[in-house]
């Protein structure tokens, strides 16, 4: 006996029925990977771990030397220790760090995050060494308060105060 498609009992790949199963298939498929995506988009962090994990991306930021991502958690008004510190200058602080090639590295301690209406204060100690020159006075142990707000969909510094602990 012969062995051809027509003795085969498998539906020849032209065979609209075998298009209809795939296409079924892949529909079912797509349908899946929706259901899943709007699931899984539904999901809302609690707002004081979104604040968490703003301040830590600020923290790799000026440990990476990346002022874009680190301006990116200030606000456009921010303002630091009362006034001493605007966003272009903290941002400015670190591209002159890049451009000399310098390194930050950062230690952060334990975080407290309090609500405070729709913001949030968050304090903690953080440690700043530098493998340069552009910053040795500078460097040390700080604790910092900062108040954190949402503009958009992001968490965003709009206030900080740093200084030595006594």
């Amino acid at each position: 006996m012969e062995h051809t498609l027509a003795y085969s009992g498998k539906p020849r790949r032209n065979d609209p029925e075998a298009f209809r199963m795939r296409l079924h298939r892949c529909l079912f498929l797509l349908f899946v990977a929706v259901v899943s995506g709007v699931l899984g988009g539904c999901h809302r962090v609690p707002a004081e771990e979104a604040v968490r994990h703003a301040v830590t991306s600020a923290e790799h930021a000026a440990e990476a030397v990346d002022a874009g991502a680190f301006r990116d958690r200030l606000s456009e008004d921010f303002t630091g220790n009362r006034g001493q510190f605007d966003r272009r200058q903290l941002v400015d602080l670190l591209r002159l760090a890049r451009l000399r090639g310098e390194t930050i590295h950062v230690l952060m301690g334990p975080m407290s995050v309090e609500p405070r209406g729709d913001r949030f204060l968050v304090t903690f100690t953080v440690t700043l060494s530098s493998g340069g020159r552009l910053l040795p006075s500078d460097m040390g142990i700080y604790r910092v308060e900062s108040a954190w707000r949402r503009e958009g969909g992001d968490w965003v510094c709009y206030a900080a105060t740093w200084s030595r602990p006594r």
